[in-house]
């Protein structure tokens, strides 16, 4: 007690500084994660007063919520696929670029860069998926023969979740993309140099020793990223297989949340849904943490 009493006599500007970041963290992040937890064990329409029902909305989302588990599947299925490649194509891509002069680097970042900042764009990829025989994907395979009739992509519970995760790829060259780039040019050059005193001797041997080291800030940062939006994805989802998508082939979470949230306002069992992806986040991110602390060992 008596330590941390002198730390704040002695930091006391610094925690003064922060005070005001510290405040709005608290109300807008921590206090609504806390209040939806209370709420997620209860029955709440928005009309009435919170009643209490203990485990009650738990138990009917894994005991009667056929619909959740579909959900539950495809955001695992989705976030085990795309989470990993789009994480490592991040990295790859700001890795390749980092070695091109600045004015390169600074366009190649931008066209990699813009599908995540472009609004809504999934037109495009209704075009090429449309179910008739001018959808681009449809053309392309009924002229080479492949098909003999257009397939239904985006009807077809087939086709949904994969064209999903071929569009969220697509998207994914985001924040993560630019953190890698900001962590590339901030690597210390001297090390190289270092490391090739010290028996490095090639690219990969620099790259997993000295520069994955150096850059775990941004690393760890582009990992809570990438989790955040591989297990939040929804409007990918609703614009290309509608809100619900075909025998719910594209529904994840975040769907079934918005369906019973801004829906059907069953506010206290949207919060059992929001609680239960707030766990597996957390929990997937603490094993993110891990897993980054061997690089370079």
């Amino acid at each position: 007690m008596q330590g941390l009493k002198r730390n704040l006599k002695l930091h006391k500007h610094s925690y003064i500084l922060m005070a005001p970041y510290f405040l709005l963290f608290f109300l807008f992040t921590i206090l609504p994660v806390l209040i939806s937890i209370v709420v997620s064990f209860t029955y709440f329409n928005m009309l009435e007063f919170p009643r209490w029902v203990g485990w009650q909305n738990y138990a009917r989302l894994f005991l009667e919520d056929d619909v959740f588990l579909i959900a539950l599947k495809n955001t695992m299925l989705f976030a085990a696929v795309t989470g990993p490649i789009s994480y490592v194509a991040c990295f790859i891509f700001a890795w390749l670029i980092n070695e091109f002069n600045s004015k390169l680097r600074a366009f190649l970042t931008l066209i990699f860069f813009a599908p995540s900042i472009s609004g809504n764009i999934f037109f495009i990829w209704l075009i090429i998926f449309s179910g008739d025989s001018y959808g681009y994907a449809n053309g392309f395979l009924m002229k080479i023969g492949i098909i003999y009739e257009p397939i239904q992509w985006l009807q077809d519970p087939t086709y949904i979740l994969a064209i999903i995760m071929l569009v969220q790829l697509w998207l994914s060259l985001g924040t993560s993309f630019l953190a890698f780039i900001a962590g590339l040019q901030n690597v210390d050059r001297t090390m190289y140099e270092a490391g090739a005193i010290d028996g490095i001797r090639n690219r990969w041997q620099e790259l997993w020793f000295l520069t994955l080291p150096a850059m775990r800030p941004q690393l760890m940062f582009g990992a809570v990223i990438q989790i955040t939006m591989t297990f939040a994805v929804a409007d990918v989802s609703m614009a290309l297989a509608g809100f619900p998508s075909v025998q719910y082939a594209g529904h994840t979470i975040v769907t079934h949340l918005i369906d019973y949230g801004t829906i059907r306002f069953e506010m206290g069992y949207a919060s059992a849904i929001a609680t239960i992806l707030f766990i597996i986040m957390m929990t997937t991110n603490l094993i993110i943490q891990k897993l980054l602390r061997k690089v370079g060992e």
